[in-house]
């Protein structure tokens, strides 16, 4: 009988450690990631990927449970020209035949207002893991889909691709745009 009322306080009290958190699927052909740097002096180069896997989990009552867990084939990789395409492949920089993804894992997300959220986590490249922080926003779309417009960047020479340093600017700005699909919500 006292578990039964200790049960029953508890729930009253505390009904967000029921909660059930929502995981978002992605939508592989409606998200992608666009790195961008500067070389030669202010030239402004860039690169996407597409391909993106993963899930976002959110729990509109307990944040500690919202996740971002994302995989990314560096296959996929396209950059403004073919050589610069083979390059950034190449075990110059991203080493595709030895390390064929890239993956971030958030270790927290903090809600700082209305759709807006800032991710701590690790990125992983080259099977080198540092931490990141991304500053995201998201849009509620159709359904339980949801789009998740984030940004970061990093240091390129932190994750082993210190090549062509005089040419080429260390920091590499990441914009990501994450669509869910409809109705993905488990």
């Amino acid at each position: 009988m006292l578990r039964l009322l200790l049960l029953l306080v508890v729930t009253l009290i505390c009904p967000s450690l029921f909660a059930a958190p929502i995981v978002h699927t992605i939508d592989t052909d409606k998200t992608a990631i666009r790195l961008s740097w500067r070389a030669f002096g202010g030239i402004p180069s860039w690169a996407n990927l597409k391909g993106v896997t993963g899930t976002v989990t959110l729990n509109p009552d307990n944040e500690f449970d919202d996740r971002i867990n994302v995989t990314v084939p560096v296959a996929t990789l396209q950059a403004s020209n073919n050589l610069l395409t083979w390059q950034l492949k190449s075990n110059m920089f991203f080493d595709a035949a030895r390390y064929p993804t890239i993956t971030f894992s958030s270790t927290r997300v903090v809600k700082l207002g209305p759709d807006r959220y800032r991710a701590f986590g690790n990125l992983t490249v080259r099977d080198v893991s540092r931490p990141v922080i991304l500053d995201a926003r998201l849009d509620r779309l159709s359904g339980e889909a949801i789009a998740l417009h984030a940004t970061t960047a990093i240091s390129r020479s932190a994750y082993k691709m210190d090549r062509f340093a005089l040419v080429v600017d260390d920091r590499i700005a990441i914009a990501i745009e994450i669509q869910t699909k409809p109705g993905s919500a488990l």
